[in-house]
């Protein structure tokens, strides 16, 4: 059943004061999801518990439909009531609260990979955009797991799952201590590695996977980092004359197509 919320500092909405604060400081192994796309697909999904929803009353309307949400109470409010609880304008009008299953070993979703897999291993992806961004192209072209290093943002920042459009609550991922270690738990677990850099020695039209690869990324600007590469094969994109440069996630999706085409 909804419960009107009409007082800002109402304790039942407590955990959605300060949505952008509190995302950058933590929820205690909860996460912040946001919309209807993300709300259904986390509704869907029995290994996230869902402990509360906060609506605009537009968004209550809209929703006639709402899926099974648990026993999650459902806060509704007026818009400015919701903007003063979130700290900024919710023109999506849909928040919720959610607790996400423990997060895999990383030797253990490795070891779970099939015979034909695509891995994706990340360094340094700082940006949550990207991160999103990333996760939606592992999705779209069937990658089996993320790897990410201790450098990296977190995939549940609310903003990382919105752009990704619930790709990094569907695609599995666990976090390595550096690169090294990630290159190392690969090729321990059987995946050929190759890494992407704009000095690459192939190019990536020319590289034949093998049945298990994982393609490593590095941030934007510095790239991987240098005994990474050394320890690698190195694949790069080729570009114009005089250019060198694409963002991460889009050299993400291009390296995904090329490897599902295989």
């Amino acid at each position: 059943m909804m419960q009107s919320v009409t007082d800002p500092g109402d304790p039942r909405v407590a955990g959605f004061l300060s949505v952008r604060e509190r995302d950058l400081v933590g929820r205690q192994g909860l996460f912040m999801a946001e919309g209807e796309v993300v709300l259904r697909l986390v509704a869907g999904r029995p290994d996230h518990i869902i402990r509360s929803v906060l609506l605009s009353e537009a968004s209550a309307r809209r929703l006639s439909d709402l899926p099974d949400l648990g026993d999650a109470p459902v806060y509704v409010a007026a818009q400015d009531v919701m903007d003063a609880i979130a700290g900024f304008h919710i023109h999506r009008g849909i928040l919720a609260l959610v607790e996400p299953p423990p997060a895999p070993q990383v030797e253990a979703l490795l070891a779970g990979l099939p015979a034909r897999a695509r891995v994706v291993g990340l360094c340094g992806i700082a940006n949550h955009d990207n991160m999103g961004g990333i996760f939606r192209n592992a999705a779209a072209f069937g990658a089996h797991a993320v790897l990410l290093d201790a450098a990296c943002c977190d995939p549940l920042y609310r903003k990382a799952i919105r752009v990704s459009v619930g790709a990094c609550l569907t695609v599995p991922f666990a976090r390595v201590a550096d690169g090294v270690a990630m290159v190392r738990l690969l090729e321990g677990a059987g995946v050929e590695v190759v890494s992407l850099s704009p000095s690459g020695t192939m190019a990536l039209s020319a590289y034949v996977p093998a049945a298990r690869t994982a393609a490593l990324f590095g941030t934007e600007g510095p790239g991987l980092p240098a005994d990474i590469l050394a320890a690698t094969r190195t694949v790069s994109i080729p570009m114009a004359p005089g250019f060198d440069s694409l963002n991460v996630a889009t050299t993400s999706g291009i390296v995904l197509h090329h490897l599902a085409g295989e």
